[in-house]
């Protein structure tokens, strides 16, 4: 998802480890931006910033612009970054530059809401098996999420891919049948459809019993 926020870069003369503590001790991180048929370019930029962009509700499916001081302002997408083991602060960012006009793939991440019946009215379990679809679409059309009711799912129903509902110029890419999610039954539950699968055979056949057993005893009293 395209957003209004740009971020400062400074081009980058320098690479290696010296030249990395000297950025973090200006509070600033390497990175480097490449992409859309230019040059690649070494820069410096905010570690806060780009955390706040990984954190947003689009996080690294946000397109942002980056101004280069002194070469060029253009959109960007995080693509790859890395984290101190120990810390866990940003130590260095890869930007790719994002051509507008052209389609991409990226992944989404799937939420749903409501409480199945499958839960609710028959004891079974709901368990989430995917979080996220891949699809193709224009730059300025990436949805921050789908969002998807499973309130109707019973045993042995399921939420897959082919589910999802597309609009404008998205493609699903993840195979149709991906289970998103589903509803299973427990011990529990499966014990008490068989109960009441037997309950009904058994009141199905009394019946028949019944009526035997009378032609049984008018034959025996005909006999006498």
């Amino acid at each position: 998802m395209r957003k209004d926020i740009t971020i400062a870069a400074e081009p980058r003369p320098g690479r290696g480890k010296n030249e990395a503590r000297r950025l973090r001790a200006r509070m600033r991180i390497p990175a480097v931006v490449y992409g859309a048929g230019k040059e690649s370019v070494a820069v410096s930029v905010s570690p806060k910033e780009i955390q706040r962009i990984l954190h947003s509700s689009s996080g690294v499916n946000t397109i942002f612009n980056l101004d280069i001081q002194g070469v060029e302002t253009t959109p960007v997408m995080v693509v790859d970054w890395q984290h101190d083991p120990v810390k866990s602060s940003l130590l260095h960012v890869d930007l790719k530059r994002i051509d507008l006009t052209k389609r991409l793939h990226v992944k989404v991440p799937v939420h749903t809401t409501g409480d199945p019946r499958g839960v609710k009215e028959q004891g079974g379990l709901y368990e989430v098996v995917s979080r996220e679809v891949e699809i193709e679409c224009v730059p300025d059309e990436i949805p921050e999420h789908f969002t998807m009711d499973v309130s109707e799912l019973t045993i042995g129903q399921s939420l897959r891919a082919g589910d999802i509902p597309l609009s404008g110029s998205m493609k699903l890419l993840s195979p149709a049948d991906l289970v998103i999610s589903h509803v299973v039954a427990t011990r529990g539950s499966a014990e008490e459809t068989a109960e009441a699968a037997a309950g009904e055979a058994a009141a199905a056949a009394e019946p028949e019993v019944v009526k035997k057993g009378k032609k049984e005893e008018e034959g025996a009293e005909k006999k006498k």
